[in-house]
């Protein structure tokens, strides 16, 4: 679906989304909202919940690195490699800048490998609230440094190189293609930016209209938001919130791929990033999922939608860079 507003049907979950929420409210019944614990816990708990949407794990090449940042640590990485790779796409997870990590997204990361045809490389940067804005896109811009510098150990992965993320990493994503732009540094080709977090307005249709859930609710976002960024005028940066960038700055994007859930609190930023982009004259590829939650393309085990999205997704990655 390309339409930028779901229809009431679409807010329905699809019988096979219905039956995995069903089984998670079984499975997670008295787990608590991990944002309402202490981050540590929430992070543990994150951790424990997604282990079930990381088994069965495509086989291909995996190889774990490390990079030094300029602030003095280091940054863990993953490089998954599938047979005849060619280019490269580093993948920012998602989990509301404080939670979730490479292993949470171990399973969508090598999909997404499988379907682009090319190189993904994930990584562990710093989570809010101990390590707040900007620490997180400052590991994003030392791993994408790494990447465009001829790092050895990513010196098999040539080609075209695209940035992706999904949710707050999408968010990060955007986020860093807008600082590469300002500090006049190399670009990547495309992005591909899944269900993200582009501004920080709580009154938009979708945070009104699915601000209980089910899965990710309005008052959860609020609470990442005040561990990433709580001053109100900081919201404000476009490398906090995408959206408050200039049209100048948009249009000089490289080329993105947008997707989003219909039953998602986040829905109306990837829409309205859309409106924006089209305004502009761009035709940057959109698709909306009807009948899923926020987070859906960690459910490729069970849910047929997040296999369709990994393939979309790569398919984008192909036509986007002509590889």
């Amino acid at each position: 679906m390309t339409g930028l507003m779901p229809t009431d049907a679409d807010l329905i979950p699809t019988e096979r989304m219905q039956w995995i929420l069903d089984r998670l409210a079984k499975e997670d019944s008295g787990l608590g909202d991990p944002t309402l614990l202490p981050a540590p816990e929430g992070r543990e708990l994150a951790e424990q919940t997604n282990t079930r949407w990381n088994s069965d794990l495509p086989e291909m090449s995996v190889r774990e690195l490390s990079i030094e940042a300029p602030e003095g640590h280091s940054i863990q990485c993953r490089l998954m490699s599938p047979e005849n790779a060619d280019g490269l796409i580093m993948f920012v997870h998602g989990g509301g800048w404080a939670f979730c990590s490479m292993a949470t997204h171990d399973r969508a990361a090598r999909l997404l490998a499988l379907e682009a045809g090319a190189h993904v490389l994930t990584f562990d940067y710093r989570l809010a609230p101990e390590a707040p804005f900007p620490a997180g896109l400052m590991d994003c811009k030392s791993v994408w440094a790494a990447v465009t510098a001829g790092n050895p150990d990513l010196a098999a992965c040539s080609g075209p190189r695209a940035l992706a993320g999904d949710s707050a990493g999408a968010n990060l994503a955007q986020a860093l293609l807008l600082m590469l732009q300002e500090e006049q540094l190399p670009a990547p080709d495309a992005a591909l930016l899944f269900y993200g977090v582009y501004d920080a307005n709580f009154e938009t249709a979708s945070y009104l209209g699915q601000k209980d859930g089910p899965g990710l609710t309005r008052a959860k976002m609020m609470r990442y938001w005040d561990w990433y960024v709580a001053g109100a005028a900081d919201r404000m940066s476009p490398l906090v919130s995408p959206l408050q960038a200039s049209d100048e700055q948009l249009r000089k994007l490289p080329p993105l791929f947008l997707n989003a859930a219909a039953i998602d609190p986040l829905r109306s930023d990837t829409e309205n990033l859309v409106r924006r982009l089209r305004s502009l004259g761009r035709t940057d590829p959109y698709t909306l999922y009807p009948g899923v939650v926020h987070g859906f393309m960690q459910m490729s085990l069970e849910l047929p939608e997040a296999r369709k999205a990994a393939a979309e997704a790569g398919r984008a990655f192909r036509e986007l860079t002509g590889s």
